[in-house]
């Protein structure tokens, strides 16, 4: 369960056994929402939020947060997807400090 970044307090991950379409996870404390890359015949075309089967979803500060993080850290999640699922290339995570 590779962890990509912080950003107080949230968590963005993938999971080791994960799926397409390109995806990556939030987690708060007990409470988890995905943010599925959208791409059509090979451009960006939209980023969908998902509930994740199983738990309740980020609260609405956090989705927010989650969101801006994911839209603006796009391609390198795409980037770390493909070093982790194709090449397995260990990711090393990353602490966001800035406030976006």
């Amino acid at each position: 369960m590779p962890k990509l970044y912080e950003y107080f307090g949230l968590i963005f991950l993938f999971y080791s056994q994960e799926h397409e379409p390109i995806h990556v996870h939030g987690k708060f404390q007990d409470k988890e929402s995905k943010a599925e890359i959208i791409f059509e015949h090979g451009k960006f075309k939209e980023i969908l939020i998902k509930d994740v089967q199983g738990k309740k979803p980020l609260d609405t500060q956090n989705l927010k947060k989650f969101k801006k993080v994911v839209e603006l850290y796009r391609d390198d999640i795409v980037r770390k997807w493909i070093d982790f699922f194709v090449y397995n290339i260990e990711i090393t995570p990353e602490k966001i400090t800035k406030k976006i």
